[in-house]
């Protein structure tokens, strides 16, 4: 047997409902891998993921992956197009009998915030309009995470980026892409976040019974973007959701649900400052009027929440 066969034998007698994540080149405290272990424990090997350039895919060293199924890499603007075209195989496989309904492969996209809010949208867009059948995961790390961390259009209002480094941060505001996505009446959007795994668990679960276009956001936090200690990835993730930043919802049936309420709710600045992206806010001198409209916008959120 030689060295190479020696290696894919051992790879397939690993477990085959995670991951592998062994001597994946991943930042540690990644909360991109920390979710998309959590999905895939739930979609298992019966799936192919196109992945769009980013960080995920540095998961893959050829000739190998860490996903058990199947994986199919493609330029940042190009999954839903590749999505495509592996449902149309499938489904021609399928209409022929060369494929059992038991071999049929769950087609899921996997792009960061890049792609799914920027690069890629036109893409997704006519992807949704032709009712395709497919699962779009973004891991949203809220920059372009894999080359230094430009702002994207998921950068919150006021965070340092490589090319917001400003006194204020960020100038813009982050792109409600849930909201774009259910202008286009798909079948299913959920927001998500690693460090809520059975909130999570819950809506990959319903997710995987409907067909048609369904998208998952998962908010990433990212150590070195965002400037925090790779331990405190799951705290901040928490922190997100009981802040009100992160609103935990889903899209089903033409109705929003907001999956869980924080209540009561942290202030806002409990989040920002344990990020470095933030820390102009705090030092050398406090900016008040920055810190309390960052409250103002989460707080009137979720007052049309609850009207």
């Amino acid at each position: 047997m030689s060295a190479r066969e020696a290696m894919i034998k051992r790879m397939k007698d690993l477990p085959s409902t995670h991951l592998l994540g062994t001597g994946t080149p991943m930042c540690a405290g990644c909360g991109g891998l920390e979710a998309l272990h959590e999905v895939y424990d739930v979609l298992g090997e019966n799936s192919v993921f196109v992945n769009a350039a980013g960080c995920m895919t540095l998961l893959s060293v050829y000739p190998f992956t860490p996903f058990r199924g199947s994986w199919l890499y493609t330029a940042m603007a190009s999954a839903p197009a590749g999505a495509q075209g592996v449902r149309d195989a499938l489904d021609i496989l399928l209409e022929k009998k060369r494929v059992t309904k038991a071999e049929d492969l769950e087609v899921a996209v996997l792009t960061g915030d890049g792609a799914a809010y920027g690069m890629g949208l036109s893409a997704t867009s006519g992807a949704i309009e032709r009712n395709l059948d497919f699962l779009y995961l973004c891991y949203d790390n809220e920059g372009y995470g894999n080359t230094g961390q430009q702002y994207s259009g998921a950068t919150p209002h006021a965070a340092k980026t490589a090319t917001s480094g400003g006194p204020r941060g960020f100038a813009g505001y982050k792109k409600d892409l849930f909201a774009i996505w259910v202008a286009h009446k798909p079948a299913y959007v959920a927001t998500v976040v690693g460090a809520e795994p059975l909130d999570l668990a819950r809506k990959i679960e319903k997710a995987k019974q409907l067909t048609g276009p369904r998208l998952i956001i998962a908010l990433a936090p990212c150590p070195p973007g965002w400037g925090y200690d790779p331990k405190d990835s799951v705290d901040i993730g928490r922190l997100a959701v009981r802040t009100g930043v992160w609103p935990l919802k889903e899209y089903v049936d033409g109705k929003v649900v907001h999956t869980k309420i924080p209540h009561p709710r942290r202030p806002v600045e409990e989040y920002l400052s344990k990020q470095g992206r933030f820390a102009h806010l705090f030092a050398p001198k406090r900016n008040e009027a920055l810190l309390a409209q960052l409250q103002a916008k989460v707080d009137a959120y979720w007052a049309q929440v609850s009207e």
